[in-house]
């Protein structure tokens, strides 16, 4: 028995936030003195490094279980399923549901459970929980589905993921520009054939890396008691180049396919120079040339939307919002992530 996706959705904010609206923002560097470049080279490095040119923010009166709840609606109808069938819902986020103009996380009761609620579930025995893996949790959503059901313990699973980070980042950290919001969200089921998950791979860093993605004070005012992500950019750069091509190719050796039918790369992205990187030593572990058009990429639109983003791209491809990229049946595809914590995960897929 092996699990495969039936169904996927994803809600996009329809607020576009350009790299303009940065223009008049103050930004400092952490030892809290303003940075000596313009505005427009900020935003213009930006744009060159990470690939962003916008980004999407959720509307002020909505949260991230908000977001979940669209997304999980329509993969619920794209996969043509009672909603009552689910076994599990499995929400994986980082902050909770922080409402517009607040500095409170709210995650009592589960994200999952809230979601559950708004698609009316009456079914007691479809379980809700939340999971908080950094930006590889949807990732990590879909191989623990994917265990539970191998397992015989769940029949279908609903895997969301999404975030608002928008509401948790220091508008005086240029690295604020890279955040946005999302959520995407694809159902589980129960597979005889030869389709679904082949192989996967979690790791966590801790011993030295634990720091990388953090809690701290904002760069302006570093006394007050208010807390913001933030990140050491160049160190992750670094240990992203270092360990996440190696981790996709033991999880890609273990499937026991040859690199030459992989179809598609579909990888967590909050840089795209990074993630060019990252695929191109890759394939240098196999001495093969990349193939054109492997790793389809939406950061560019939709910024680094955190766990949101591997399941938007996804479903983005599948409903035909992304016509130069195609996932065909049969094709191999290789999904993989990399976040706080320092975690690492990866799977590989056969539609």
């Amino acid at each position: 028995m092996s699990s495969k996706i039936i169904g996927t959705g994803h809600y996009t904010p329809s607020h576009i936030v350009k790299n303009t609206f940065f223009q008049d923002s103050t930004f400092f560097d952490e030892n809290e003195q303003p940075l000596k470049q313009s505005n427009e080279i900020i935003t213009q490095k930006l744009k060159e490094i990470t690939g962003i040119e916008e980004r999407r923010y959720a509307m002020d009166d909505q949260v991230a279980s908000d977001l979940g709840f669209q997304a999980a609606q329509k993969a619920i109808t794209n996969a043509q399923i009672d909603p009552e069938t689910l076994d599990y819902i499995i929400f994986a986020h980082n902050f909770g549901d922080v409402k517009h103009g607040s500095i409170q996380s709210d995650m009592v009761p589960s994200l999952a459970s809230r979601v559950k609620h708004l698609l009316k579930i009456k079914n007691n025995f479809c379980v809700a929980y939340d999971l908080l893996f950094g930006c590889p949790g949807w990732v990590e959503g879909v191989i623990q589905a994917n265990a539970f059901i191998k397992a015989g313990l769940a029949k279908k699973c609903l895997i969301i993921g999404a975030e608002t980070l928008s509401r948790v980042i220091d508008p005086h950290d240029r690295d604020s520009m890279i955040y946005a919001d999302g959520a995407g969200a694809v159902i589980m089921e129960s597979s005889d054939d030869d389709s679904g998950l082949k192989s996967h791979i979690s790791a966590s860093f801790t011993l030295n890396e634990i720091d990388y993605l953090y809690f701290g004070p904002s760069y302006f005012n570093q006394d007050s008691d208010t807390k913001y992500l933030k990140m050491k950019g160049r160190k992750i750069y670094e240990f992203a180049l270092t360990n996440v091509s190696k981790a996709m190719k033991k999880c890609f050796d273990e499937s026991g396919y040859d690199i030459k039918d992989l179809a598609k790369i579909i990888i967590h992205q909050a840089n795209e120079k990074m993630d060019e990187a990252i695929v191109h030593r890759f394939y240098q572990l196999y001495n093969t040339p990349q193939p054109p058009d492997i790793m389809p990429m939406i950061i560019q639109k939709l910024g680094n939307n955190s766990v949101a983003t591997i399941p938007t791209l996804l479903a983005m491809i599948l409903q035909g919002e992304l016509p130069q990229h195609k996932i065909n049946k049969g094709d191999i595809t290789l999904f993989a992530s990399v976040g706080a914590g320092m975690n690492i995960n990866a799977f590989v897929y056969k539609f």
